[in-house]
């Protein structure tokens, strides 16, 4: 049934009956009608941001620790445009993000008023969809709309710009119906039953095989995972991951090699190169993980699952695509592989697990340890030792500190580990706390900052301690853009270009300024007590974790080389890179 209401209060009541608990937002003169809407119900928690850039970070890191929509409500102009870099981050790293932005009214489009600019084509390119709303009797299947476009096939980012007339105009509100469309996008969910029998007859024939995981396997849902999971153990095959798909298969099966790419293990990046099957499934081939193109996986037949027709071929050549929902692919690969046989293949694989028991034991991860001064890598290694039997939620800023992260900070578990992908967004991980906080009240949640990084958003450390949310920011504070620094180094000759930061806030003031707790410390043997006071106190914290302050983060493939031309650590036994017949394998 049909019921008349005002365009604004259409908002509210199709986020309330889409499920929707949080939005995150800032209020401004295009958006007031909405905010009016809000201020006269109590279904739907509006959480008060400093930055529109945090609102879309926060709504980026609810959406990615729930697998529900993130939202966000933005005003006209400056509130749109400074949401532009959070839409472009979900849209790389596809999370679901419905943000509503408000408009001048409809007869003031194009005349350049106050607050004014053409949100729709500034977002064009950087949403999965997007709307101008010009008329009310539209807004209620716009709004439906878009939910379903963000939420299903390849997740990303939708925009509704509503001018502010029709936030005000009057018109017949409906529910969604019971299944929501669109008439002209039609994702699609199960893979060719054809290709999957030839994918799993090239996976019992195969002598070298690897899985090569993504985000897709997280965003697909927890049943994919334990698919992954269950597929992983029938087959006996190794599992490697990219960076957005860490915890979809756990660190602590022994088939698991490490994070593949720039800053991947040496055994994941070797066995990607001198495989003979590689099966992708849920990732895009990105050029972090490829590295050089004509020298990506050279030998390997490559199989490659994705639900975005657009990503096959896209950057690798394929052998055997397969468009559909990871979940439903896996499960059929998984019966398939059970009809033909329930035993791995553990005996024709030896010599391919010899081979990668020889180059894990390079342990490409050694780093030299210091009693004197606090190593990034040990100070991770601590915080996760600390945090190990805890109900933890993992987010990060973008550099050095985010590599290491992924490097010493294992995850059993999807949907555990919020960061910025493809984007590379400095200053995401604060506020995608702050989000992930709001969805999960009750959990340990732990910004791995950088210092430079998280002062890109730290006014958002005002919002987690307006709504009491206890987040903890452990900055490894090294005084540089570590990263650039470490680039500098290795390309440019150590001209470190304007990479030291040489006025930094002390940041346990800037902790108590804000209203909450502030911690430093710079000695390894303080640490532990260091990390157990800050997971102690009941509220934000700024941890300041002084750390070595030109540290490299290895191993690392130089941009335009071969997984095969990896720089690794001093620290690494190189005697285990040569071969049986003292030939060295890198």
């Amino acid at each position: 049934m049909a019921e008349e209401m005002s365009g604004a209060e259409m908002v509210i009541r199709a986020l309330q009956d889409q499920g929707v608990e949080h939005i995150f937002g800032y209020p401004g003169g295009a958006v007031l009608p909405i905010y009016d809407a809000l201020f006269q119900q109590d279904k739907v928690q509006h959480i008060l941001v400093r930055h529109e850039q945090g609102a879309t970070h926060m709504a980026e890191g609810y959406a990615r620790s729930t697998g529900k929509v993130g939202c966000v409500l933005v005003t006209s102009g400056p509130g749109a445009t400074n949401a532009v870099t959070g839409l472009t981050d979900a849209l790389l790293d596809s999370i679901p993000l419905v943000c509503i932005t408000g408009q001048v009214a409809t007869p003031l489009i194009g005349s350049d008023a106050f607050q004014e600019c053409d949100t729709v084509g500034i977002t064009r390119n950087c949403t999965k969809h997007n709307y101008l709303v010009k008329k009310v009797a539209d807004l209620p299947r716009i709004l439906h709309e878009a939910f379903y476009i963000a939420a299903s096939g390849r997740p990303g980012p939708v925009v509704i710009d509503i001018p502010k007339d029709v936030q005000f105009a009057m018109g017949d509100y409906y529910r969604p119906a019971s299944h929501t469309s669109h008439k002209s996008y039609r994702p699609q969910t199960e893979g060719d039953h054809k290709a999957i029998e030839a994918a799993v007859d090239l996976m019992m024939k195969a002598k070298r095989p690897i899985f090569y995981t993504g985000g897709g396997v997280i965003n697909s849902g927890p049943e994919a995972s334990r698919n992954l999971r269950e597929l992983a153990e029938l087959t006996g095959f190794p599992v490697t991951s990219t960076l957005m798909g860490l915890g979809a298969f756990p660190a602590s099966s022994p088939q698991w090699m490490g994070m593949l790419g720039m800053h991947g293990t040496y055994e994941a990046n070797m066995a990607m190169h001198d495989c003979d099957l590689m099966i992708n499934i849920g990732a895009r081939f990105d050029d972090r993980i490829t590295g050089r193109i004509d020298a990506f996986s050279p030998n390997s037949t490559k199989i490659h699952v994705d639900i975005d027709p657009s990503s096959i071929n896209k950057n690798i050549v394929i052998d055997l695509p397969i468009i559909g929902d990871c979940n439903h692919v896996l499960e059929e690969m998984i019966r398939i592989w059970r009809t033909r046989t329930n035993t791995s293949r553990e005996e024709e694989l030896r010599p391919w697990w010899h081979q990668i028991e020889k180059w894990r034991a390079v342990n490409s991860l050694r780093y030299k340890g210091s009693d004197e001064v606090i190593k990034p890598q040990y100070a991770i290694e601590r915080l996760a030792a600390a945090a190990r039997d805890k109900d933890v939620y993992i987010t990060t800023e973008v550099g050095q500190h985010q590599m290491w992260a992924a490097q010493y900070f294992p995850f059993d578990l999807p949907n555990r580990w919020m960061t910025s992908g493809g984007l590379g967004t400095m200053g995401y991980g604060l506020p995608a706390a702050v989000g992930v906080q709001v969805a999960h009240p009750d959990a340990l949640v732990i910004d791995i900052a950088g210092e430079a990084s998280v002062q890109m958003t730290m006014q958002e450390f005002s919002t987690a301690v307006q709504y009491r949310l206890p987040i903890k920011i452990f900055i490894l504070n090294n005084e540089y853009m570590g990263m650039v620094r470490q680039w500098q180094e290795l390309l440019h000759g150590g001209r470190y270009s304007q990479s030291y930061s040489e006025s930094l806030p002390d940041f346990v003031k800037l902790a108590e300024a804000f209203g909450g707790k502030g911690i430093r410390c710079d000695d390894p043997k303080e640490l532990d007590a260091a990390i157990a006071e800050m997971l102690a106190y009941d509220g934000p914290v700024l941890f300041d974790c002084r750390v070595t302050k030109e540290e490299n983060c290895f191993p690392m493939i130089p941009s335009g080389k071969a997984h095969n031309e990896m720089i690794l650590p001093d620290t690494a036994d190189v005697g285990n890179i040569i071969d049986d017949k003292g030939k060295v394998l890198v």
